[in-house]
């Protein structure tokens, strides 16, 4: 029976961080989600543009099938390489534009969670 005094005074000061444990598992699974989330939508972005450069791709072999002469062909390839660097340069856009949506949406989430916590701690603490 004299241990349980002393079991009961070493976990009281913890008890308010254990209730803080339960948020920062929370927390945690909400930012797997996110990870989760931001790598589907970059899939969805390189999926996308993947399938459009196929068909470009697809597009130029039948265009050069369908030229007479090399000049056309030059022609037709030249016009392919330039719009294939466009829709490059297009591309590493939206990535940065992706990235950095995902980035502020992470910090936001994270400074909600952080602050939570905090308050949280604080309302254990002072009970």
């Amino acid at each position: 029976m004299s241990i349980a005094p002393e079991l009961t005074s070493f976990a009281r000061p913890l008890l308010p961080f254990t209730a803080g444990g339960q948020n920062l598992v929370q927390a945690t699974a909400q930012l797997q989600v996110h990870a989760f989330s931001a790598a589907m939508r970059y899939q969805i972005e390189a999926l996308t543009f993947l399938k459009h450069r196929c068909e470009q791709d697809v597009k130029l072999v039948n265009d050069l099938a369908a030229s007479d002469e090399f000049k056309d062909a030059f022609d037709i390839f030249s016009a392919f390489a330039q719009n294939a660097a466009t829709d490059y340069s297009a591309e590493a856009g939206k990535v940065a534009s992706i990235s950095s949506s995902i980035a502020s949406e992470n910090a936001k989430h994270m400074h909600r969670q952080a602050a939570n916590a905090i308050e949280d701690i604080a309302a254990k603490t002072v009970a």
